[in-house]
């Protein structure tokens, strides 16, 4: 069996010049390089966390001018009306959000691509909303995150064995 896999490796030049043991240890690299690299953007859930937390007033000090959630800003806008539970709505969805973003980095350093195509979709989807708001800079931000996201994924896609 590893004389096929060997011989199917140097037909398709794979790891041409290298012995078996050469290439298994340049493997184990690369996969060891693709989950640091996942691991690495599962960290930026954490951080996006962090910066929800800032921008939402969770925190004693609110920092909206580049950090914003749009479906915190949206209600925000269109909320006032709901009176009493007005306050309770705006921050129990800012929490839900914080809480949620939590979990996904926590699944996404543990290896799991949904975490990280779910990341995605939710920033998608709230980078609309920051588009009907006109936060321009939350929405670079939200792009930022998608695109560290889209990496991670990429990168547990690659680490996975082919079949």
């Amino acid at each position: 069996m590893t004389a096929l896999y060997c011989a199917s490796m140097q037909t398709l030049n794979v790891g041409a010049g290298q012995s078996e043991t050469e290439y298994q240890a340049a493997e184990e690299h690369r996969r060891a390089d693709l989950l640091n690299e996942s691991r690495s953007c599962a960290n930026y859930f954490f951080l996006a966390a962090g910066l929800s937390a800032l921008g939402t007033g969770l925190l004693p000090v609110r920092f909206t001018l580049i950090v914003s959630i749009g479906l915190v800003d949206l209600v925000r806008f269109y909320g006032p009306p709901l009176g009493t539970l007005y306050p309770m709505a705006v921050y129990g969805i800012a929490a839900l959000w914080f809480l949620v973003l939590l979990g996904l980095g926590f699944a996404g350093r543990n290896r799991q691509r949904w975490a990280f195509l779910t990341g995605m979709i939710v920033y998608a989807a709230d980078m609309i909303v920051l588009m009907m708001t006109f936060s321009l800079w939350a929405f670079g931000v939200h792009a930022f995150f998608v695109y560290k996201w889209f990496q991670g994924q990429k990168a547990l896609k690659d680490l996975q064995p082919a079949i």
